[in-house]
């Protein structure tokens, strides 16, 4: 009997709605059985800031500890929470087809029924609630008369708090990630949702990132056919676009940095923005590549020349000037 295809994943409710959908089409594709192994991460545990943790590592190093013990087969990450470092002894196997990458506002009851729940709309002295420097360094800048609130927790944590009863917990607004609520069947939470022209997300933001063990993602077995099968070629070379920029600009948690790569009539383009973090200021690059071929190298040579040159534009412009980079990513 063939023994069941172990997927890795941290265990609250988006990530195991995530890793179901992913371990159900590795499963068909390899004819084996497939079981979850709940992983729980210091992220999934400490209410303190993302930025005070260490940022994307908290929710990667214990999965990844896991795949390397053997307890699991392939590991499932939310792409945006994978440092851009590679780890010893771990590739990325696969990457599925990315869902939306935009961020949303979820605004109260109360701010619906007056018609007040976009972001322009909020009263002035509204607390909104993220976690994310970018986030939060956005807010800023497009209202300077609002509270940003820092906060944790998982999204029906979050969303718990547009109707809290306390002053101190309750919240007017959060800013979420649409994909999250899509897979968890509550984008009718989202009051308004932004453009990435306007308001650029996290590198890797609706992406996930199938690792495995170095080595199992090639040759003829079962699980690289399966990994092979749910990888789509221009979600990765998109989303590496966007980590390329981040790794370029060595950039850590705290670092309030978004990018966007698309493909469209034969070009790749990759935009970044940096952010002050108090949302005084930012810097945009913008570069595009030709896609000369549609193998997979020649789309992730586009993505590392794209990325490389919005690198160069932002750091000659004074990037680290505005915001923390240059150190671990």
């Amino acid at each position: 009997m063939t023994a069941a295809l172990r997927v890795g994943t941290r265990g609250s409710d988006l990530a195991l709605a995530q890793t179901k959908v992913v371990a159900a089409a590795l499963g068909k594709a390899s004819g084996r059985d497939v079981e979850l192994v709940t992983v729980t991460t210091h992220g999934d545990t400490s209410r303190e800031s993302l930025a005070t943790l260490g940022g994307t590592g908290v929710f990667a190093s214990a999965l990844r500890e896991s795949l390397l013990a053997g307890d699991c087969d392939v590991i499932v990450h939310s792409l945006k929470d994978l440092p851009t470092a590679s780890h010893p002894g771990l590739v990325i196997g696969a990457v599925p087809r990315r869902a939306d990458a935009r961020d949303v506002l979820c605004a109260s009851a109360e701010l619906r029924a007056a018609g007040t729940a976009t972001l322009g709309s909020l009263p002035a002295g509204s607390r909104i609630g993220t976690g994310s420097p970018r986030r939060a360094a956005q807010l800023r800048a497009a209202r300077t008369d609002v509270d940003v609130v820092d906060i944790r927790g998982n999204v029906d944590t979050r969303l718990g708090r547009l109707a809290a009863t306390s002053d101190a917990e309750r919240l007017d607004a959060i800013i979420l990630a649409a994909a999250g609520l899509g897979r968890l069947g509550r984008s009718d939470a989202a009051s308004q949702t932004f453009s990435l022209s306007d308001w650029p997300t996290a590198p890797g933001q609706g992406a996930l990132a199938l690792e495995v063990r170095e080595g199992d993602e090639r040759g003829s077995s079962q699980l690289a056919k399966a990994l092979a099968s749910v990888n789509h070629a221009s979600t990765r070379a998109t989303v590496t676009a966007e980590r390329l920029v981040l790794a370029g600009l060595e950039a850590g948690c705290a670092a309030p940095i978004g990018a966007t790569a698309l493909i469209e009539d034969g070009l790749l383009f990759v935009t970044a923005t940096v952010y002050k973090p108090d949302g005084t200021q930012r810097l945009t690059s913008s570069h595009a590549t030709s896609l000369e071929g549609a193998a997979p190298h020649a789309l992730l040579e586009a993505a590392q020349d794209a990325a490389s040159r919005v690198v160069a534009e932002l750091l000659e412009n004074g990037a680290a000037e505005l915001a923390p980079i240059g150190g671990a990513a």
